[in-house]
């Protein structure tokens, strides 16, 4: 596919290695040519890097597999889960996880990306209902305003709430941004 294609999430072969694109902008600086600037992450080391495509290079995109899982639970370094259709279970090392794993709660259902047999990339859903576990106490009558306060909640993840958030709530998170949306049922 052309370089112009790049998008947000896409994963492509570059160097021989797969890349998570990051962030992906068009660029066309005064009389020189176009070029895509893309910021991506190397799947196996995990290094975020910067790269300039040309407008008319061509990229490789990868094909993956997509497997429906269910994340189970983690032990040290190892976060274990569960193929939903087939019951088999495999563990991955907490480099491949990353900072995935504060959206990570027992039976949270996901998609994990496959290259070649071999486990990629966690397409986390667009949401996860997370309980608060420390906050400062709720004020009373307080009604929605921008005051936020911080909120650490049952993965180890820090958000900011609004003031009427208290411990013991479950929150919904957007897990793109790592933002507190809506009280959750």
């Amino acid at each position: 596919m052309n370089a112009n294609e790049l998008r947000p999430g896409m994963i492509i072969k570059h160097n021989n290695e797969l890349f998570s694109i990051h962030k992906a902008e068009h660029r066309t600086p005064g009389n020189l040519r176009a070029f895509v600037q893309a910021r991506m992450r190397n799947l196996r080391s995990g290094a975020m890097i910067e790269h300039r495509f040309r407008s008319e290079d061509t990229v490789e995109r990868a094909v993956l597999d997509e497997v429906e899982m269910q994340y189970l639970y983690s032990d040290g370094d190892a976060y274990h889960f569960m193929n939903t259709e087939t019951f088999e279970q495999i563990s991955l090392h907490k480099s491949v996880v990353g900072d995935r794993a504060s959206y990570l709660v027992p039976d949270i259902t996901l998609r994990l990306e496959f290259y070649e047999g071999r486990p990629v990339e966690i397409a986390l859903p667009p949401t996860v209902d997370l309980k608060v576990v420390e906050t400062e106490p709720s004020m009373k009558g307080a009604s929605a305003t921008n005051v936020m306060k911080p909120a650490k909640l049952e993965t180890g993840l820090v958000v900011q709430v609004p003031p009427f958030i208290s411990e013991g709530e479950r929150i919904r998170v957007d897990t793109s941004e790592g933002t507190y949306l809506e009280r959750a049922g």
